[in-house]
């Protein structure tokens, strides 16, 4: 089953789309805590007992922002949540580590170490093992590699995925239909992985059909064996599958970040049906930003519909990348899923269930650096969502952020990267750089715990609901506005335009006048459509109405 690329940035000017299925939704906006008044602090202590409840962590977190805000270390009533919260979390880890749920464990002990809870020395000494165990149940990170590594083995690791879909009815008459994908064994114990979107039917809550999982052996083509679903990660188009046999080979995991630009590489897959088929070519390009959670591989080995999920090996037969879509109007024009992303979350998905990923309300991309640059490399703040985990955190517009939990990070992809391996609900340690407008080629580093909260669908929906639409638009299409009149609300003032984002394409600059008319919202809520009227410098301000559209979601909302 071949997954074909739908459009996820630039213009969109499509103004008959504009009045078709939209929906508008009131925003919700959040007033920033003003620490200084006992009201609010007792308020907010009263929230946190509440949110102790069920959201442990969440509390934790809070509980130690008050107390930061506060800067009264004698404030009784501040210090006894704080405890409160520190030890019901204490408690859950040790529970959590009694039963072996080492995720869990692991999320709740990295959570009291970045708000620096004073940690047991049996704690501190269950680190290791905690990490051990999670190593040694994850599938894939303890293989024994075979003796010999051969075409036959290869294409004996490689399974063909069967999904019966049942009968489908066309003008009265039934056809079997069915999803045919690819994958390949990680475990000797029968795990696989392959694409989310091959086995999609199986575990999507919407999908209503008759859906049965089989994969097929090399060895023996004739035959199904059945086969379940493990874990599911549709952001990043990944899932692990386990079947009751013992794998004929196992795949060892390579490093895509070693592999080079114009290096070869095979394909083994099921392209149109035809199991086992291997072709070959080259790394063709990497950094295509094709998924909102990291850039993928674009290679020019041939592969077409039944190879998604397949691996791309390099010539010592290591798994580099999982193929997982191809443009159908340009042969050769493919890609696959960096194996980096599979390593980094392969313990959570062999956990089971849906993957979930988290975020802190942010939008940002990498700080350019150059000779006169006066600021680290790292990760620009452009934007963050009112209420949201990096507002409340005491991140601000133009910080850097320059190293999580003490990983350093040089943009936006480092800093997905890390992500990929964190639970949601779990609290965080960001250094972040802040320049000081006061002092030109100053700035101060601070330390700032962070709790990552569920990635909603499409953040920047979420935006739009939180925040003033003016503010949102800095995100969204990637234009900040300031109001230019206080009797009118429709009139503003551009005052940045971010390069490559939807108001660069459709022409905007800074100190130009815009009006919004309407904005318009579909059904689908994957995208947000603004009908303005502007004068444009770059048009020799003439007047003009037009709707420009952009996707909730990019690979910049972090």
């Amino acid at each position: 089953m071949s997954k074909k690329l739908k459009p996820v940035f630039g213009l969109v000017l499509f103004v008959f789309l504009f009045f078709i299925s939209c929906t508008s939704s009131p925003r919700e906006e959040f007033t920033p805590l003003d620490y200084t008044e006992e009201d609010v602090i007792t308020n907010e202590i009263s929230n946190i007992e509440k949110m102790l409840e069920s959201e442990s962590t969440k509390a934790l977190w809070r509980a130690t922002l008050l107390k930061n805000n506060v800067g009264n270390t004698e404030n009784t009533a501040v210090n006894t949540i704080v405890e409160l919260c520190g030890q019901k979390v204490i408690k859950q880890y040790y529970e959590a580590f009694r039963l072996e749920n080492n995720l869990e464990a692991k999320r709740l002990l990295s959570s009291l170490e970045a708000v620096n809870y004073p940690l047991d020395e049996l704690l501190t000494a269950q680190k290791t093992e905690l990490e051990n165990k999670i190593t040694s149940a994850t599938p894939g990170f303890a293989i024994q590699q075979d003796a010999s590594h051969s075409v036959s083995d290869y294409i004996s690791g490689t399974v063909t995925i069967w999904v019966d879909l049942g009968i489908h009815v066309s003008k009265g008459l039934g056809y079997a239909n069915r999803a045919i994908g690819s994958g390949f064994f990680i475990d000797r114990s029968g795990y696989i992985v392959t694409n989310y979107h091959v086995i999609q039917s199986e575990v999507d809550p919407e999908y209503e059909g008759y859906s049965r999982l089989y994969i097929k052996l090399s060895s023996d083509p004739e035959t199904r064996i059945p086969a379940r679903v493990v874990g599911w990660d549709p952001l990043l188009d990944l899932a692990l599958l386990k079947t009751e046999i013992d794998a004929p080979y196992v795949f060892p995991l390579g490093s895509s970040i070693e592999l080079d630009v114009g290096e070869k590489i095979y394909a083994i897959g099921a392209p149109a049906g035809l199991d086992w088929t291997i072709t070959s070519g080259i790394v063709s390009a990497k950094g295509r930003r094709l998924l909102t959670m990291g850039p993928v591989m674009q290679i020019d080995a041939a592969i077409n519909a039944g190879n998604s999920g397949g691996p791309i090996l390099d010539e010592n037969g290591n798994v580099e990348a999982i193929a997982f879509a191809g443009v159908l109007e340009h042969q050769g024009l493919n890609f696959a899923i960096p194996i980096e992303y599979l390593k980094a979350q392969l313990s959570i998905l062999a956990a089971g269930g849906l993957r979930e990923h988290g975020w802190i309300g942010a939008y940002g991309k990498d700080n350019p650096v150059n000779e006169f640059s006066t600021s680290p490399r790292g990760l620009l703040v452009h934007y963050m969502m009112p209420g949201g985990s990096a507002a409340r955190s005491g991140l601000n517009q133009g910080d850097v952020i320059t190293a999580i939990n003490g990983i350093s990070i040089a943009g936006i992809d480092d800093f997905h990267n890390i992500l990929k391996s964190l639970l949601p609900e779990t609290i965080v340690k960001l250094s972040v750089y802040s320049p000081q407008s006061e002092n030109v080629g100053s700035g101060v580093e601070k330390i700032l715990s962070v709790y990552l909260e569920k990635r909603p669908e499409q953040p920047g929906y979420e935006i739009y609901q939180r925040d003033v639409i003016s503010n949102a638009m800095l995100p969204i299409l990637g234009m900040e506005l300031i109001p230019a009149s206080d009797k009118n609300n429709k009139k503003y003032t551009v005052t940045t335009v971010l390069p490559g984002e939807s108001a660069d394409e459709s022409g905007f600059s800074v100190h130009d006048p815009v009006d919004i008319v309407k904005i318009e919202v579909p059904k689908t809520k994957d995208v947000l459509y603004a009908q303005l009227y502007t004068k444009k410098r770059k048009n020799g301000y003439f007047e003009v109405s037009i709707v420009v559209g952009a996707p909730l979601d990019s690979p910049y909302y972090f």
